[in-house]
């Protein structure tokens, strides 16, 4: 069974390994609690999964280390195996969804792993994984379903209590479960009245679900870009801990995680993958009961696609009424567009792209429709300039 030695011997055994990854005051996050970031997007490999993985390894034995070891994940737990291994000259397989953005399939290879891709998700490149282990003897590294990994990422409780003795939550990110069940066991060990909050992708929710029917549920397919945590099933010994040790789950949507991964790039000055921001997303779309708590969200990874980051952007630009697309139906003369822009312009929205085409299913003959993206301050902006657009005879599509 876990035990508070086994984490602190985790951290004794981390201490030449990880980086330190100090709390980050957040006032900016929230208006409702006192947010502080723990910042594992900033720890080696760019993941908290190092600890796990690490630690786990160090207490493989002479003969396991000489067969190698082998490991599956969507990308940072691959990431995290790969170093620790290639520290200690053992020899690592790490097998990853065919999915897995390419950044952290390079990153993996990088770090001395030779990689197995393999169709599917997670739950996929884990049967893999198995089956070559027993061909070939490798030790394997769960991701999160190990005692030893579990006491690894449980040194980030630790660190938290230490550093900022009077917190209130821990709000915590969900995929198996590793992470949380190794901070809450620490945390409730240590200090019983600290509230551990754990979040999930509404589109993979296995572990929200299985603590809710208080029993293990394997979801037929997940649906999220948060790939880090696209889980299909908890394991035995996480659900055991996020029964008993978690105060609560919640999940949170693609838009919510989109949004809070743009509030950090802006307000922080920091990227989160959509795995790592799910905890800064529950905060800020009101999940928690924190109002006037200490609060300390673990950003649990940076390793986002430089494709899907952009993505995310213009997702968030959108759902924070940043960014607005109008359509007006205008007659096909001269000025229309002079008179809309300057409408915009007085308003101050800046228009980014404009898009003019006839079309005959406008009530005029002469009709015509006029697409603008503008870029604007909030939800009260765009408003704001609809308004001002009707009141000057123009018609919104």
């Amino acid at each position: 069974m876990l035990t508070l030695d086994k984490i602190y011997q985790a951290a004794f055994a981390l201490k030449n390994v990880i980086r330190p990854t100090n709390l980050i005051a957040a006032p900016g996050l929230s208006n409702n609690c006192e947010v502080y970031l723990k910042p594992e997007n900033l720890q080696i490999t760019g993941s908290f999964k190092v600890r796990g993985s690490a630690f786990k390894i160090s207490q493989l034995s002479d003969e396991e280390k000489a067969k190698g070891v082998i490991a599956c994940s969507a990308g940072n737990h691959a990431q995290g195996v790969a170093l620790a291994a290639t520290k200690q000259n053992i020899k690592s397989l790490i097998c990853l969804p065919s999915g897995a953005p390419i950044s952290k399939v390079e990153a993996t290879k990088s770090y001395g792993a030779e990689v197995c891709l393999v169709k599917g998700v997670y739950d996929d490149a884990y049967k893999k994984a198995l089956e070559l282990k027993e061909e070939h003897g490798y030790a394997f590294i769960h991701p999160f379903d190990d005692e030893d990994v579990i006491a690894g990422q449980g040194t980030i409780g630790l660190e938290i209590l230490e550093e900022l003795d009077t917190v209130d939550a821990v709000v915590v990110p969900i995929g198996g479960g590793g992470l949380i069940s190794g901070v809450a066991f620490a945390i409730k060990t240590l200090r019983p009245n600290v509230k551990v909050y754990g979040v999930q992708a509404s589109g993979a929710p296995s572990m929200y679900n299985s603590v809710k029917k208080g029993e293990i549920e394997a979801l037929k397919s997940v649906s999220t870009f948060a790939d880090g945590i696209a889980v299909k099933s908890p394991g035995e010994n996480t659900f055991y801990y996020c029964s008993n040790y978690v105060d609560e789950i919640v999940t949170v949507n693609e838009d919510e995680i989109s949004t809070a991964i743009l509030t950090m790039m802006e307000q922080q000055k920091t990227i989160a993958e959509g795995a790592g921001a799910v905890s800064v997303a529950a905060v800020l779309a009101g999940k928690l009961p924190i109002k006037g708590k200490k609060v300390v969200c673990i950003v649990s990874g940076g390793n986002i696609d430089v494709t899907i980051l952009s993505r995310v952007i213009e997702r968030g630009l959108l759902n924070s009424g940043r960014t607005y697309q109008l359509c007006v139906e205008l007659s096909d003369r001269p000025g229309q567009l002079y008179e809309v822009s300057g409408i915009i312009a007085d308003c101050g929205g800046n228009v980014i792209s404009v898009h003019h085409e006839r079309a005959s299913e406008t009530k005029d003959i002469n009709g015509c429709y006029l697409r603008i993206v503008i870029e604007t301050r909030n939800f009260e902006h765009i408003s704001q300039i609809r308004e001002k657009l009707t009141e000057n005879g123009f018609r919104l599509v």
